[in-house]
């Protein structure tokens, strides 16, 4: 944790000058060497010296005028800022905490101070997260992240396990994790003594022996892309972290090993916000290379927001994937007792090693009970609801299965089966763009994404497939220029119909293709990988109005 300042300014207290205070637990003759370097760049910069205390673990600079404006933290020294920039980062009003810069922005403001080879590494990550007075106050007590403190405050004694804060959390509170496994949050403001009752060890965490493989079980791959689905969670310290092991694995889903040989592998870390069509590419790279080296089935862990996106994306680059390909997620994190984590992924494993189906689908909640698993086909799915455990719905098409405890209890007709013709097709252009079309939209948004170099748009019109006059002008040029432009609807349920109006027949004369029943989300991901895999605009369009993958169904089934 990086070391940080504190300005503490006339309005905590009016009878003394504003000050800059570091606190630090780097050792003896520490306060020293960064008493000297204050110096030099306060020398460099504002020309003054002013008044410097030094103690064991306490740097506190004294000024005769204020570096901000005490009311709305805007400078008022010419000088300041540049010290600022130097010393502490966004310097703000009373009691905030500003980061030590490298040396490199000390020799930028003209100071040539040398630096010991473990400055700004010091010890401070057993506090993680703590800043302000609560960091002040663990400090006094010598506590760290995992002890057992004993906090008296003005409701009473709490007792309970140190957790670490998040990043941007305030100064003004200490969490502790109780024997129940709930975390409170204490204010300073009702704290009178905290104390450490015992000291426990760092976080840490050992595996189980990995479970003894049962001969006869399928053999299925799991790849984990970075959601809580495949975390576990350590109930002293309150952390999360993945399982990238099959012995951490089994930790968390003990069941796993009475389904499936189970094989890990943790591709990539990322929030699901952040996966691009680079990563569909290597996580289809690395399920066609799993289906040659003879798989029965491949899960593959991913956060929950974005899931949809990822199902579409891997059922055009796997087309005719001979084996079951199953996302799955979690709405609720590892550490609580309402998680569906545990029984999706027993039910992902399950189905991708012994359901008698093939193909890319996703396995979530079926209902709020714990009971039975949805599988949706990969290109028909939505996330419509924000937290609920069963968010996920397949639309306009029933469920492609149901598992239960005792395994598949339904599955849809007409479901791909093992094994067949396997041509992936992996690559994707990500110059397209998901424009959803709005009273008053201004037709220079279509113009910007072909200034941008989009190479295709996919409208999402209102109704039937409608836009504005002004907006289809522009969306016409688009085409004229060698676009390609597609149009779905905004409704969840029905189909586009663009023979029905004026606007809607202009279009299509225009060029823009109409996508039927195809989700918005759906068609965006199919654009990039159409015009990833063809060489001109003409074959992508060929794949576009072509049902490759379940995508578009030939009837409207009710809302």
């Amino acid at each position: 944790m990086p070391l940080v300042w504190r300005y503490q300014s006339n309005l905590v207290d009016r009878d003394q000058n504003p000050k800059l205070i570091l606190e630090h637990d780097l050792g003896e003759g520490w306060s020293a060497f960064l008493t000297e370097y204050t110096k030099g760049i306060i020398k460099s910069i504002l020309d003054a010296e002013p008044r410097i205390e030094v103690g064991d673990s306490l740097v506190e600079i004294e000024f005769d005028q204020p570096l901000c404006d005490e009311r709305n933290s805007s400078v008022t020294s010419e000088s300041a800022p540049s010290l600022i920039a130097a010393m502490a980062p966004g310097l703000s009003p009373a009691n905030e905490l500003l980061h030590v810069p490298s040396l490199k922005s000390a020799q930028s403001a003209g100071v040539n101070a040398l630096r010991p080879n473990r400055v700004g590494s010091g010890r401070m990550g057993d506090l993680s997260g703590y800043k302000g007075d609560a960091l002040r106050i663990l400090q006094g007590s010598g506590a760290s992240v995992g002890d057992i403190l004993e906090v008296q405050t003005k409701w009473g004694i709490v007792t309970g396990t140190l957790v670490p804060r998040y990043l941007y959390g305030d100064g003004e509170h200490l969490v502790l994790k109780l024997k129940s496994g709930y975390n409170i949050g204490l204010s300073l403001s009702g704290l009178k003594e905290a104390r450490v009752k015992a000291k426990g060890e760092k976080p840490s965490f050992t595996a189980p022996p990995p479970p003894s493989a049962e001969k006869g079980l399928p053999r299925v791959l799991i790849l984990g892309t970075g959601g809580t689905i495949a975390s576990r969670i350590d109930y002293r310290t309150g952390a999360v972290h993945p399982a990238v092991s099959s012995a951490e694995l089994h930790s968390l889903v003990p069941e796993l090993s009475t389904v499936a040989r189970v094989e890990t592998e943790f591709m990539f870390d990322v929030f699901s916000e952040n996966m691009t069509p680079k990563h569909w590419t290597r996580l289809a790279q690395r399920i066609r290379r799993a289906v040659y080296d003879g798989v029965d089935g491949v899960v593959i862990t991913h956060g929950t927001d974005t899931l949809g996106y990822t199902a579409a994306a891997l059922s055009f680059a796997l087309i005719g994937v001979p084996v079951p390909v199953v996302l799955v997620g979690a709405q609720r994190s590892p550490d609580r007792p309402s998680s569906d984590g545990p029984l999706n992924m027993v039910a992902a494993v399950s189905a991708a090693g012994r359901a008698e189906f093939a193909g890319v689908y996703v396995a979530m909640h079926l209902g709020e009970s714990d009971d039975e698993v949805a599988f949706h086909g990969g290109t028909r799915v939505r996330k419509n609801h924000t937290s609920r455990r069963d968010a996920f719905v397949s639309v306009g098409v029933p469920l492609a299965a149901v598992w239960g405890r005792a395994g598949i209890e339904y599955a849809a007709e007409g479901l791909p089966r093992r094994g067949g013709e396997f041509k992936p097709k992996t690559r994707f252009d990500d110059r397209v763009a998901l424009v959803k079309f709005y009273p008053s939209m201004k037709a220079s948004l279509v113009a910007a994404a072909q200034r941008g170099g989009m190479r295709g748009l996919v409208i999402e019109g209102t109704g039937l497939g409608h836009v504005s006059k002004e907006v289809a002008a522009e969306v016409q040029t688009f085409i004229k220029r060698g676009g390609l432009a597609c149009m779905t609807s905004q409704c969840i349920n029905g189909r586009v119909d663009m023979n029905v109006y004026d606007t809607g027949r202009d279009l299509l004369h225009a060029g823009v293709l109409p996508l039927e029943d195809m989700l918005a989300e759906t068609a965006l991901v199919k654009a990039m990988w159409a015009l990833g895999n063809s060489k001109t605009v003409a074959g992508a369009k060929k794949f576009m109005v072509a049902n490759l993958a379940g995508e578009m169904t030939t009837r409207t089934f009710p809302g």
